[in-house]
């Protein structure tokens, strides 16, 4: 004679449970989306530029769309491709100047700047100044994507 047991069939009826959860959550998505239940993320890469003290007309922040190109961004295109240019499997594009690097000892001005968002599927929040030879350097690689600070006008 077959007999159960409380505790394996306890199991196979909560497997059975989330399997008829999940399967649940997966179907009623895309229905969500065809119903239009709210406004769909756009898709692509998305960042969040924030500069402070670069000057006047350069400071604000700006939302860039990549993949497809958008956003307020001053220059979406050219953003968008100099972050692409720089995308490297296994680099971080956005990588901090590493631990210590040698750098001139020369003042690059005030300015500063964060860039949030995702990249290349990649979470991003990385910071930017002008404090020292090399992150003068890596601000003025990802210009446009930054503005374009150069060393003030003489009279």
């Amino acid at each position: 004679m077959f007999q159960v047991t409380r505790t394996p069939a306890a199991r196979l009826l909560g497997a059975a449970a989330l399997s008829a959860a999940a399967l649940a959550s997966v179907c009623a998505a895309p229905s969500a989306a065809v119903a239009g239940a709210g406004p769909a993320a756009p898709e692509g890469d998305h960042l969040t530029v924030t500069v402070r003290d670069a000057g006047a007309g350069m400071d604000g922040t700006y939302e860039l769309y990549c993949h497809p190109v958008g956003g307020d961004h001053p220059d979406t295109e050219g953003a968008c491709a100099v972050v692409d240019r720089d995308t490297r499997w296994g680099q971080e594009v956005f990588a901090p100047v590493p631990e210590g690097a040698v750098c001139t000892m020369q003042y690059g001005g005030p300015a500063t700047a964060r860039v949030t968002g995702t990249w290349a599927g990649r979470p991003v929040d990385a910071t930017y100044d002008r404090r020292d030879g090399c992150e003068i350097s890596r601000w003025d690689r990802m210009v446009p994507l930054l503005p374009e600070v150069g060393a003030p006008a003489r009279s």
